[in-house]
């Protein structure tokens, strides 16, 4: 019995499911799969699987989780070092010994009379010197054939296993979807996530955020390279030439729309290889280079449409690769498809909103939840890199950092330098999304958008980047971007979505050293004379607006941003104290 079928059958004896099925990731098996969440499994009263219509939403099924489980529950989220302290306060912390007592009182028998799915998969390129062999263990098929779109998935990830043990693990089961008996642990030294109670996609795939991001930053911490919640994409200028970067903006901030951007300028194209993970690693030529872990699409549904995201309209209606699923969103009877808000056209007369209700316009009710999503293989996107599969990754030439900020952060600022660009990212701000349970539209600190994410202590995962910047001979330059600042009426300034490309161009610009700049005391700035505005009904105002710097709202910040550093004690790197000190001082 090899280490892996060892630690299969312990999990099954804890579990006790009726059967094992070893998932080989084919066709032939997604039809099965399907086919049997359709007619025997069922979730809050639900089949896990409904067919719609394939004319005009090829190979794809609408599923429902129960109301309770629609999101990340970061409450109930643990990282579980053997010391408090390794943790940090920006995770919740258990001691590994008490989780593991907790978890298997709630995970005895909690397969019974259920399939025990074996999923074993690839986090990027199987010849990737970056890529990582992971098997998941789950109970319920949704959950099976969302990690079989989101991830390589196969028998020849087994066999790549072989006698090993040091693959990562992950058992996941629904269990009985009580909220009280929900938890999802993470054991960073084992390589091990613990998931019950939930069937929400960052909650139970766990080669999503569980592993790409919380276990795999700490094996970057140990091994030198970076896992980071970040958009990787190629900017095409008229030249043919290609531009690589990444870019970390909370959920709901618009990741997807910037990965899948149609641009609005003559010339210029955005080709898309990740929409959320990045794993930078330092290259034998002293540049960041960065690969896309997953191999899927996991976006929030409402607001997205063809005038918004019309690449990822055309994604989810592309009969290419594999099912797309549609997680919670509304269901119009008389076509047989998805609906949510912000879709284009008017509400259909015979919804269903989420939940499967009747929905009445007039209650002033969402048909679709907040967060409701969609899973969809990233092979089916028309603007997808042909660099995607490169085992190597792509070379990185700018880093971006975002967040929805409705005052205070200009459009976009250059940091002057790679210490300044950690601070800048360490600082960032966002306004809370439906995507995690907690009350939306409240400012919070999300360094590098990492915050829910980071496997142990950020002040030490601060230190890391400083470190890695000290490696690279060629660093990426840093900047920070703003699409949500306001108005005095509260509207949003800037268009947004596919006018991005004119940002991103700057940005380009600057990192290929054809525009200057002009310093401020938050970074630099562009000249709005090399800002691409022909063809936007913007007033001069407006714009200077956009990049305008309050002293009053910036010494508020400089105050939260104290603040916020004070969390984590003398562990905080020096270092970005100092650029603190350096802010306050030039805005004075």
């Amino acid at each position: 019995m090899t280490p892996l079928e060892k630690w299969v059958d312990e999990q099954a004896r804890l579990t006790k499911p009726k059967k094992i099925y070893w998932c080989d990731g084919s066709d032939e098996e997604a039809h099965k799969l399907i086919e049997c969440g359709m007619k025997e499994e069922r979730i809050a009263g639900h089949p896990v699987f409904h067919e719609l219509n394939h004319k005009t939403f090829p190979n794809s099924y609408l599923c429902r989780s129960h109301p309770t489980d629609v999101a990340r529950t970061e409450h109930l989220t643990y990282v579980c070092h053997p010391n408090k302290e390794t943790a940090g306060p920006n995770n919740n912390w258990i001691s590994p010994h008490e989780a593991k007592e907790r978890l298997a009182k709630l995970s005895d028998g909690c397969m019974r009379g259920r399939t025990m799915y074996v999923l074993p998969y690839m986090m990027g390129h199987p010849e990737s010197s970056y890529a990582k062999a992971c098997v998941q263990l789950t109970d319920t098929a949704y959950v099976a054939i969302s990690m079989r779109i989101m991830t390589r998935m196969g028998k020849s990830v087994t066999e790549k296993i072989g006698e090993r043990d040091d693959f990562v693990k992950g058992l996941h089961s629904i269990g009985d979807l009580n909220p009280e008996r929900r938890f999802i642990t993470h054991f960073p030294d084992e390589h091990f996530v613990w998931s019950i109670g939930s069937g929400y996609g960052g909650n139970a795939l766990l080669g999503k955020k569980c592993f790409s991001l919380r276990i795999a930053s700490w094996l970057g911490f140990n091994e030198g390279w970076l896992a980071e919640h970040m958009v990787i994409i190629g900017i095409e200028d008229p030249k043919g030439d290609v531009t690589y970067i990444t870019a970390a903006l909370p959920s709901a901030c618009g990741k997807t729309n910037l990965a899948m951007l149609e641009s609005s300028l003559p010339g210029y194209k955005v080709w898309t290889i990740g929409d959320d993970i990045a794993w930078l690693n330092i290259g034998p030529d002293g540049r960041l280079w960065a690969i896309n872990p997953e191999a899927g699409l996991f976006g929030v549904a409402p607001g997205t449409s063809v005038n918004t995201n019309p690449n990822m309209m055309k994604t989810l209606k592309r009969k290419k690769f594999y099912p797309t699923l549609f997680t919670n969103t509304a269901f119009d009877v008389d076509k047989n498809e998805p609906w949510w808000e912000g879709i284009d056209g008017t509400p259909p007369k015979n919804l269903l909103d989420w939940q499967g209700r009747h929905w009445d316009s007039g209650r002033g009710i969402k048909a679709a939840h907040p967060n409701s999503r969609f899973t969809v293989s990233i092979y089916n996107a028309p603007t997808l890199s042909h660099e995607f599969d490169n085992p190597k990754g792509v070379p990185i030439s700018a880093i971006l950092f975002g967040g929805k900020r409705m005052h205070v952060k200009p459009l976009v600022v250059e940091a002057f330098n790679w210490q300044n660009g950690v601070f800048l990212g360490s600082r960032t701000g966002s306004e809370t999304t439906a995507a995690a349970v907690h009350e939306v539209g409240v400012v919070r600190r999300d360094p590098m958008a990492m915050l829910p994410f980071c496997g142990y202590n950020m002040a030490d995962y601060f230190k890391h980047w400083l470190n890695i910047g000290k490696k690279l001979t060629r660093p990426p330059k840093i900047f920070s971007v703003n699409w949500f600042r306001v108005d005095d009426e509260g509207n949003y300034i800037w268009p947004g979505f596919r006018e991005n490309i004119r940002v991103l161009k700057w940005i380009v610009d600057r990192v290929n050293n054809r525009v200057e700049a002009k310093e401020t005391g938050i970074g630099f700035m562009p000249h709005l004379k090399d800002l691409e505005l022909t063809g936007l009904n913007i007033a001069n105002n407006e714009m200077e607006k956009l990049f305008e710097i309050n002293s009053k709202d910036w010494r508020q910040e400089t105050l939260d941003i104290e603040d916020f550093f004070n969390k984590f004690d003398e562990r905080m790197p020096k270092e970005l104290r100092q650029e603190l000190n350096e802010m306050k001082e030039k805005l004075k």
